[in-house]
């Protein structure tokens, strides 16, 4: 065998299992987003359920002074923020939200393929983020319809898109805190 026959054998190995790398690395990203697909279900659903069963009856008390299910329409932000403002605010929080999902995406697709926190937070908060939108360009607000409180204390009234981005983002908030904290460490 001749030299270039053995440089080519090489070369092909490599590109082989550089092939090998990114089908995994692309694979496992679609696991991601299977699950933030079906988180995205599970919102819209969720959604439908509250928007048939508690829009026209009355709240449902799941368990006294803890979880209540009441339909709300959320025409602003998190937490029921910049209610007013009407079609213009209703077309920037499209615009945001689809900026968001970009970003996120990026996000998603530059993160190595074994940073499952992150690729996880990301997962998160693409489901939440997209709910979110679809509710917004469907029907003009957010249907939200979760309220937690402890005694009288009542946290804003969310949805299952709401709790994914919470989620998320505190996973992004906590490898970056600790990724920081890692590279202190290993600094001289």
């Amino acid at each position: 065998m001749s030299v270039n026959q053995k440089l080519e054998k090489v070369q092909t190995g490599e590109k082989r299992r550089q092939a090998a790398a990114l089908q995994k690395r692309f694979s496992l990203r679609g696991l991601y987003l299977l699950a933030a697909f079906g988180l995205y279900m599970t919102d819209q659903m969720t959604k439908a359920w509250a928007a048939r069963t508690l829009r026209f009856t009355a709240d449902r008390v799941i368990v006294r002074k803890f979880l209540d299910f009441i339909y709300t329409q959320n025409n602003g932000i998190a937490f029921g923020q910049l209610q007013e403002g009407g079609a213009f605010m209703r077309w920037f929080f499209v615009i945001l939200a689809i900026a968001a999902a970009i970003a996120v995406f990026y996000y998603f697709l530059k993160t190595p393929s074994n940073d499952d926190r992150v690729l996880g937070a990301c997962a998160l908060l693409l489901a939440g983020i997209v709910g979110n939108l679809t509710d917004r360009l469907r029907l003009g607000y957010v249907i939200d319809f979760i309220v937690l409180h402890a005694g009288e204390y009542h946290w804003p009234t969310f949805n299952v898109a709401d709790a994914s981005i919470t989620i998320g983002a505190l996973l992004l908030a906590l490898d970056l805190l600790f990724s920081r904290k890692r590279s202190v460490v290993r600094s001289p």
